[in-house]
């Protein structure tokens, strides 16, 4: 792509030039023009009425000679002067010098040559405003230098010089408000802080130097083909607008000159250090509405790369990234939670037919590092993915069994404790000497505890599955079947299972009033289970018509709202009390 291509539309300024603070100095130069005609016709009534040969003029009836107007006159050429200095800058001061020292002489020649002795005050005039426009115009350059010197370190970055994110910011909304097509790339140093921690920081520095240096001068030397505007947000983070490129292509191509230029060797103090990136860009307006949307999107691209950690260091934004992005940082909040102790337990009630506490099941709860709470639609749906499942299983059987046990041994309670227990913990090969160490550590008894898995299992390793839910009952340990129903169990499966309860699905309890077939439906798997010598608890019962109705088709057990929420552990303690 060359040039003429790029620069179709409005061609940005120089990098080392830009600035997005206007200077205060900010008076059209028409202004100018018009305050040297006044100063002008100003100085011709100040010599006109200076004269005291001419004739008065009539004011109310009553003669005023002109004399009296030559200070008003004089007074408001002088004020033009001082003007042309404040608004003009070094230009209007050596306008305003020249004027001034320029009346000099023709004053000195009424004075002592015509014997004029009226311009007698004007000499000392010229003189004082000679006096005054000096002193503003330095004092001026002082402002006008501490000025600056804000200016720059609001948009530029203290080690480099380049502009800083904020700068980069407000170039991209002159972008939108001129409607104008740009691409965002997020750019990170790989392994930058290595340097950092084994040769210095200034070190660091040096190669950060000659890092910007290098993408600057490619820049202003247009080789990328198209305009680029180059920003430091600080340690080893930059940020690139491009501007003047038809397609993707033409954008990764100007990415990969920067890749090349960043690659070359840098040698610093004798040391010589190689570089590499990743590169994450989306374009406005294709990719995004917004700058913020567009700057997201170009840093999703960027964290995508990173974590992939292949040999494509270049990524462009799509949709599909935004859920990898999601993932990426609700596995960091996870494993923050994880190592901050920030996951915790809820306890749901759970209740015979008759509204006597059988005990509790326990949830999984989790803050961030703000302390809000994080849903477990959330995050559970990403532990399991990221493997990360099986800690907070863990995390949270520790810290329930030790409350139920406490319970028991210092209220009595004849209570149970449901965990739920995901395939992929279960098939841990560690498992079952993790509930051994759990029962141990928190002296819960193996027959108050009871493990809650899902009809999965039974298509997932059945027969590994079987062996460990085998040895778990052999301790005396309950095992319920979770969300039952919503699978692909079969009676054959059912049958062979080691299992004490069946839990039915909230969707069945929520529909099950709606018509008589899905009515009969949960009545058939209540059946079933008392045919095969099992329990029966449904969960999600919300209403007083569903208790009514479960109370009729034989249900044992009643968990839900109706008859409880989920409990932090002081209230859950209450319950407990009040139940014995």
């Amino acid at each position: 792509m060359n040039k003429e291509a790029a620069g179709k539309g409005t061609k940005p300024a120089k990098q080392r030039s830009f600035t997005v603070l206007p200077d205060h100095n900010t008076v059209p130069k028409s202004g100018y023009v018009l305050l040297l005609l006044l100063f002008i016709v100003a100085a011709y009534f100040t010599r006109y009425t200076a004269n005291p040969g001419r004739p008065p003029i009539i004011v109310m009836g009553s003669p005023v000679p002109l004399t009296a107007f030559t200070g008003v006159f004089s007074w408001l050429s002088s004020i033009c002067i001082i003007f042309m200095v404040v608004f003009y800058g070094k230009f209007g001061f050596i306008s305003a010098l020249f004027i001034q020292i320029a009346q000099i002489p023709m004053l000195l020649v009424n004075v002592f040559v015509r014997h004029i002795v009226t311009s007698i005050p004007g000499i000392y005039s010229n003189l004082f405003t000679i006096i005054a426009i000096l002193i503003i115009y330095f004092n001026v350059r002082k402002v006008n230098s501490y000025q600056k010197k804000l200016r720059d370190q609001a948009v530029k970055d203290s080690l480099t010089g380049l502009p800083n994110g904020f700068a980069c910011r407000e170039l991209m909304k002159d972008l939108v408000r001129r409607k104008a097509r740009f691409a965002v790339v997020s750019v990170d140093l790989n392994n930058f802080k290595n340097i950092n921690d084994t040769m210095g920081h200034a070190v660091g520095n040096k190669v950060i130097l000659e890092v910007s240096d290098r993408w600057v001068r490619l820049a202003e030397s247009w080789k990328t083909g198209t305009y680029d505007f180059i920003g430091h947000l600080g340690g080893d983070e930059y940020s690139i607008v491009i501007q003047g490129f038809s397609s993707c292509e033409d954008v990764e191509n100007s990415i990969n000159e920067y890749e090349k230029e960043l690659e070359k060797k840098i040698t610093i103090d004798d040391c010589d250090y190689f570089m590499t990136a990743c590169f994450g860009y989306a374009i406005y307006p294709e990719d995004a509405a917004n700058i913020e949307n567009v700057v997201s999107g170009a840093d999703a691209a960027l964290h995508t790369v990173k974590h992939q950690k292949n040999a494509d260091h270049v990524k462009h934004f799509t949709s599909d990234l935004l859920k990898t992005e999601h993932k990426l940082e609700m596995e960091r909040k996870i494993r923050g939670a994880l190592d901050n102790d920030r996951v915790f337990f809820n306890l749901q009630p759970q209740y015979d037919i008759n509204h006597k506490l059988r005990g509790f099941e326990a949830l999984a709860r989790m803050t961030d590092a703000e302390g809000s709470l994080i849903g477990p639609g959330d995050f559970i749906p990403v532990a399991e993915e990221t493997g990360l499942v099986d800690r907070i299983d863990n995390r949270i059987f520790i810290k329930s069994a030790e409350f139920v046990s406490r319970m028991i041994r210092e209220k009595g309670a004849d209570i149970t404790l449901s965990i739920n227990v995901s395939v992929r913990h279960l098939m841990k090969n560690n498992f079952l000497d993790e509930i051994k160490e759990v029962i141990t550590s928190t002296g819960i008894p193996a027959d108050h505890l009871e493990i809650e898995i899902t009809e999965s299992v039974m298509i997932d390793s059945m027969e590994e599955a079987l062996a460990r839910l085998n040895e778990a009952k052999k301790m005396g340990i309950k095992i319920a079947i979770d969300d039952f129903g919503t699978g692909y169990s079969s009676l054959s499966y059912l049958n062979s299972f080691p299992a004490d309860l069946l839990k039915i699905d909230k969707s069945f309890i929520d529909v099950m009033n709606t018509s008589e077939s899905s009515k009969q439906y949960v009545s058939t798997i209540v059946s079933i289970g008392h045919v095969l010598g099992l329990e029966v608890i449904s969960e999600g019962v919300e209403m007083p018509d569903q208790l009514e109705t479960l109370k009729d088709i034989g249900c044992d057990y009643i968990q839900g709202f109706i008859w409880g929420r989920p409990l932090s552990a002081e209230d859950a303690e209450k319950v407990v009390e009040s139940s014995i």
